[in-house]
C-alpha cells in the first residue's frame, strides 16, 4: 500500500479527514509520532494491531498504546489527573506512588521485568542485585522480592546461581590471567550486563514480556 493508499483508508473508514500522505510517509520516517486515535486508526487501516506498529513496548507511552488505551483511560484506572499523567508519558518519568503503581502494572498488563522498567526501578534493581552477587545474596532476597512483588522462594535459585557465577568469573578470570585488573573487568562487565542476566533467568521476561 501506498501512503495514499493509507491516508485514504484513515480518512473514509475512521474519519480522521485531516490525514494526508505526508503524514503517513512522516511516521513511516520517524520524522512526526501518530497519537493515540491516529495509531489505532493506522493499524486499522493496515489490518493489524497497533502493538504491532511499535514493536516491542518500552517506554509508558508505548505500553498505553500497545493496549489501545487512552490517557484517560489510564488517569482513571491509576488515579492520576489526565494532565499529570500525561506530563508522566511526556518525560517517561512514572511518580506515582505504590498503589498507584500498582493500578498501573494491571491497567497497562506489565509483567515484571515491564513494571520495573516504566516505574523507574530498574537502578534500584541492578544495585541490589550488584551487592547480593559481590556479597551474601541471602542478605538481599527480601529486598529485591519486595521491589519486584516477587517471593522469596522464586528468587532463591536465581540469585544463587547469578552469586556462584558472579565469584566463579572472578576466581577463573584472575588464575588464567594471573592479575586482578583483568579479573576486576570481567566483574565489571558482568555487573553491567547484571539485569539482563537476572531476567534471563525466567522465561518469557524479555522486553515486552510477561
Amino acid at each position: 500500500m501506498a501512503p495514499g493508499h493509507v491516508a485514504y483508508g484513515m480518512r473514509v473508514s475512521y474519519g480522521l479527514e485531516y490525514v494526508s500522505p505526508e503524514h503517513v510517509t512522516a511516521w513511516e520516517q520517524g520524522r512526526a509520532v501518530p497519537t493515540s486515535n491516529e495509531l489505532a486508526a493506522l493499524a486499522g487501516a493496515l489490518w493489524c494491531a497497533p502493538h504491532e506498529l511499535i514493536g516491542a513496548p518500552r517506554t509508558l507511552r508505548d505500553h498505553r498504546l500497545a493496549c489501545g488505551l487512552a490517557i484517560e483511560d489510564v488517569s482513571r484506572a491509576t488515579g492520576l489527573d489526565p494532565r499529570v499523567y500525561q506530563q508522566m508519558e511526556e518525560t517517561n518519568t512514572w511518580t506515582g506512588n505504590r498503589r498507584q503503581s500498582a493500578h498501573l502494572g494491571s491497567v497497562l498488563k506489565l509483567g515484571p521485568r515491564d513494571f520495573v522498567a516504566v516505574t523507574g526501578l530498574e537502578d534500584e534493581l541492578a544495585r541490589l542485585l550488584t551487592e547480593a552477587v559481590s556479597t551474601r545474596w541471602q542478605a538481599h532476597i527480601r529486598s529485591i522480592a519486595k521491589l519486584l512483588s516477587m517471593e522469596r522462594q522464586d528468587l532463591q535459585e536465581p540469585l544463587k546461581a547469578m552469586h556462584q557465577e558472579y565469584q566463579s568469573l572472578l576466581t577463573a578470570t584472575l588464575g588464567r590471567v594471573g592479575n586482578a585488573a583483568a579479573s576486576g573487568e570481567t566483574g565489571r562487565r558482568y555487573l553491567e550486563d547484571i539485569v539482563d542476566h537476572f531476567w534471563s533467568r525466567f522465561p518469557g521476561s524479555g522486553p515486552g514480556g510477561t
